[in-house]
């Protein structure tokens, strides 16, 4: 079996850059051809030395390295006989053909795979939650409270997770490296995997001496009031984000957000179209023939409403600007009403009279 890369160069799984650098620079000193010139054994482990530090000194290339061998540091196409995945050609699985690298992963360890070596995301949850708002609210705007269940940050230790007097500490389990690792037996050979350390949860430290309320985790869950801004001109099915309301991060981390879907309730007086308001009005045939002027309800109050000589049944007319307010501008829509007329089913003597005058007239 070929050595590992960190025993080549005489060094922990733990070194640093620099300690890595100056493993290297020893070795390919006391190692150098021109001082061993014709000895074989002493050119082999040069090219070795050289090869462990080209893979060691580049973070990505290390990365790999640790948790799939020599096999992830070539890419994933490791000469025969070589470590980790004995030379099979990982292609496929790269260019999506066949089963990819999550499928083996969760094969052989079960689970996720803590994000390629990254430490968690201790960002809180967001929370999706539905508000209902009166019509009201959407001609001039208006705040609303919503009542949420949610990981909220504790009082106690205002979200620390350790309790007065003590301190995060470095985590036990994994060195404050927010990982360990995972070994399994596959048909490719030995296959290593950083997980997220599920005593930290990935962060690398842990309370010293633990909140009694929150357990550690610096949030409980609570119902929580929270106040929205509705803004004017808002339509239904919308969404409101709200940043940071969501569910509170761990251990002081960010909250998450809280997306709210908004339902417009109906107004039976009115008929919203986009930002323009529909309405109806009723007539009688003298208004619609000789003209008139009526009051009208539209969303800013009682306006008049000229109705022209000659309107016609159906006819559309608009009061410019008196609509909905335009959503973050300070436009507004119309209000339009259609003319309805009235026609009357029965008559008194001289109204017929009269009709019957016009109707000579007409003639």
């Amino acid at each position: 079996m070929p050595q590992d890369y960190y025993d080549i160069l005489g060094i922990d799984r733990s070194a640093s850059k620099d300690d890595i650098k100056k493993a290297y620079r020893k070795l390919s000193k006391e190692l150098h051809p021109d001082k061993h010139k014709g000895e074989k054994d002493a050119e082999q482990k040069f090219k070795e030395v050289n090869e462990a530090y080209e893979v060691l000194s580049d973070e990505k290339k290390r990365q790999m390295y640790d948790q799939f061998g020599k096999a992830g540091a070539d890419g994933g196409r490791a000469g025969a006989g070589g470590d980790g995945f004995g030379g099979f050609d990982f292609s496929g699985f790269q260019q999506g053909g066949g089963a990819g690298f999550g499928d083996i992963f969760e094969t052989f360890f079960g689970g996720a795979r803590g994000g390629g070596g990254q430490r968690a995301d201790t960002r809180g949850g967001d929370i999706e939650a539905q508000i209902n708002v009166p019509f009201e609210d959407v001609i001039k705007g208006a705040e609303r409270q919503v009542t949420l269940e949610k990981l909220s940050t504790c009082a106690d230790c205002d979200g620390k997770g350790h309790a007065e007097g003590s301190s995060l500490v470095e985590c036990t389990e994994c060195g404050g490296t927010g990982q360990v690792t995972r070994t399994a037996q596959s048909f490719f050979g030995t296959i290593q995997q950083a997980m997220l350390c599920p005593k930290c949860s990935g962060s690398g430290k842990v309370p010293e001496k633990p909140c009694a309320k929150c357990s550690g985790e610096g949030r409980v869950r609570e119902k929580q009031n929270i106040t929205v801004n509705i803004p004017a001109g808002i339509h239904d099915g919308q969404t409101l984000r709200i940043q940071g309301e969501g569910e509170a991060g761990r251990q002081g981390s960010v909250a998450g957000d809280l997306y709210l879907h908004v339902r417009i309730q109906q107004d039976s007086r009115f008929l919203r179209d986009g930002d323009d308001i529909r309405a109806t009005a009723t007539i009688s045939v003298l208004d619609a023939i000789l003209g008139t002027e009526i009051e009208t309800e539209t969303v800013h109050g009682p306006m008049k409403l000229k109705i022209p000589d000659g309107t016609q049944p159906g006819q559309v007319l608009r009061l410019k600007d008196k609509g909905l307010p335009v959503l973050s501008t300070s436009r507004h829509g119309d209000h339009y009403v259609t003319v309805e007329i009235e026609i009357p089913k029965k008559l008194s003597r001289k109204e017929r009279k009269i009709l019957e005058e016009w109707r000579g007239v007409q003639k």
